[in-house]
């Protein structure tokens, strides 16, 4: 039976499909809430599928499928099978790093600690936490309020009855309530036990009422070292609740997901709320080997931490649908107020977390972090071609002076300094920023027309606004080479891209690699042009000094120069130095004349 026989037959049930090769490998799973009509899109019509798809079907040699119950059973079965066979296409995590749990454990006097390892063992484990040092406060707190144990201990009441342990330094300085040695009984150390459990499940902000209430029913009482102990418990949750981030206690529990796209990766971050309180984050990057829909990967990430949490709260905050529907579960996406705030808030950890890998890549894998920015530009300014070359322009003069312009290159992103260019500015008089970048911008692709008319920039990017911009399109425009390019222009004051015709300037997110790339050309382009004019002004300032001096010539100047490096050196020189240069007569005027400052 042929492959397409054998998926003709699957029933039109919710369950996970598995695709087989010659080998017997599994090299995708899928889930669907319809298996027959999801298997047959891969057949039915192959000149759809995306390029890598149709290669994937292409090595299809079996495929088969089981039923559940839901689509919710489906989504938890798809992501244990990807973990087990790790297929080669499907959507995999990117994360090899081991998460951080806070354990409760199962013993008569529990211990509380952290650890990377979940055994089930019936411990109790609270996480995973994406940051170590949160879940090392978490325990400080506990610390403070409940005297816990430390010890590896194992301590019963009946090995408590015989004296079997004796206390530890902890238990002298008041660090342990010594369960050890019956300073504190099992119902009590366990009720403080259940405590923790409650604030690690998000109840800090109902114990602090409560908390509260105790100490003004304590205080009533007159049992004032009790109201004490509850004021300082109270006192130590609201300072640790008052670090956490505070959204809103009208929203209540959510979850909050969001994911941000990069070629073929996915950045993804998960917020829990308790009480209005984030008590969860947690990153997840994805790797997409075939071309996914963006709500499959919202699927997958939602079953990734399914696996890791457990069940969802009741409200699942999402910048889109998912491609799963899941009983008791509503999917929202906010347009405006606080939850839109949290699903920013969110996005703003995914997008982290996506510059953190591109700046991790940068240092691991140049070459492909390269290639990943010029995507990026490309993908942001519109362009068919990845920007290879760049070339930007920039003018630069004081009140019209010695005009100059800058032409700098990159390469793959980077500078390829052996290919800057100054212009001294030939035909433009005063001080005329858009006909001088006319000027610069016909004479640098006039003359690259004629020696290497191959070598034209993808990209033509001018330091300035509208004007500037619109001097450079009507050169390129005239040289008849406008269609081969992309020309915009970088505003210094917003970092806004112009586009000619647009008159909506294009912001670029702020921490985008595209963006850095654009601003490090910029800079670049301004900082050449500038040294190139102070080099000229200071030219000019020396020959206009040693110029006026009767007998002083441009050879004579040039060796003066040469010899002594400035004017302040020359004029500080004896006579007779300056002799061995130009000669007696000439050298006295010389003297004089810097001397006593009459240039």
């Amino acid at each position: 039976m042929t492959v397409k026989e054998k998926i003709s037959l699957f029933p039109h049930s919710p369950g996970v499909y598995r695709y087989y090769d010659a080998e017997g490998n599994v090299i995708y799973v899928g889930k669907a809430k319809d298996l027959h009509k999801r298997v047959a899109q891969y057949f039915v019509s192959p000149e759809r599928l995306t390029r890598k798809t149709a290669v994937m079907v292409s090595k299809i040699a079996d495929a088969q499928y089981s039923v559940v119950d839901s689509e919710a059973d489906a989504l938890l079965l798809e992501n244990n099978l990807i973990k087990q066979y790790k297929p080669r296409y499907n959507i995999l995590l990117k994360d090899s790093k081991t998460y951080p749990w806070i354990c409760v454990s199962a013993d008569e006097f529990p211990k509380v600690f952290l650890t990377r390892r979940f055994v089930r063992d019936g411990s109790r484990y609270f996480g995973p936490y994406s940051s170590a040092m949160h879940a090392r406060n978490l325990l400080g707190l506990f610390s403070e309020l409940y005297p816990l144990r430390s010890c590896k201990l194992k301590i019963t009441a009946e090995a408590v009855l015989r004296k079997k342990f004796r206390p530890c330094l902890d238990f002298h300085i008041g660090r342990c309530r010594g369960c050890c040695v019956g300073g504190i009984s099992v119902k009590e150390y366990n009720d403080n036990i259940e405590e923790i459990v409650r604030l690690l499940k998000g109840g800090g902000r109902e114990m602090i009422r409560r908390l509260k209430e105790q100490m003004g029913e304590a205080a009533a009482a007159l049992d004032f070292e009790s109201a004490e102990e509850y004021r300082k418990k109270a006192a130590l949750l609201e300072k640790h609740y008052g670090k956490s981030l505070i959204v809103n206690s009208v929203i209540g529990s959510v979850d909050v997901f969001s994911l941000v796209f990069d070629a073929n990766e996915a950045f993804g971050n998960f917020m829990r709320l308790k009480d209005g309180a984030v008590v969860q984050s947690l990153n997840l990057g994805f790797k997409m080997n075939i071309e996914e829909e963006q709500s499959a990967v919202l699927g997958v990430f939602i079953g990734e931490i399914q696996s890791k949490f457990g069940d969802l709260s009741p409200e699942v905050i999402v910048p889109f649908l998912p491609d799963v529907e899941i009983g008791g579960i509503d999917f929202r996406i906010p347009v405006k107020g606080d939850k839109l705030a949290l699903l920013e808030l969110s996005m703003k950890n995914a997008k982290e977390m996506r510059f953190n890998a591109l700046k991790q890549q940068e240092h691991t894998d140049p070459d492909e972090f390269r290639m990943k920015v010029m995507s990026e530009l490309r993908d942001a300014l519109g362009m068919k071609e990845l920007p290879r070359h760049i070339e930007c322009f920039d003018n630069s003069n004081i009140q019209g002076t010695n005009p100059v312009a800058s032409c700098v290159v990159f390469r793959d992103a980077v500078p390829s300094k052996k290919d800057y260019r100054h212009f001294n500015i030939k035909t433009v008089v005063g001080p005329n920023d858009y006909a001088s970048m006319k000027e610069i911008v016909n004479r640098r692709y006039s003359r690259m027309l004629r020696e290497a008319p191959d070598d034209l920039p993808q990209l033509v990017v001018i330091d300035g606004g509208k004007g500037q911009l619109g001097s450079a399109y009507e050169a390129l425009y005239e040289l008849g080479i406008i269609d081969r390019l992309t020309v915009v222009g970088l505003a210094k004051r917003f970092e806004e891209i112009i586009r000619v015709g647009d008159p909506h300037p294009l912001f670029l997110d702020r921490n985008s690699q595209a963006l850095k790339v654009m601003q490090h050309i910029r800079d670049e382009a301004h900082r050449f042009g500038i040294t190139h004019h102070r080099n000229r002004r200071s030219k000019a300032q020396i020959k206009s000094a040693l110029r006026e001096i009767k007998g002083v010539g441009e050879k004579t100047e040039q060796r003066l120069i040469m010899h002594y490096g400035s004017v302040a050196r020359i004029a500080s020189a004896s006579v007779q130095d300056l002799e061995t240069l130009v000669g007696k007569e000439l050298a006295g005027r010389i003297h004089d004349t810097l001397t006593e400052g009459k240039i």
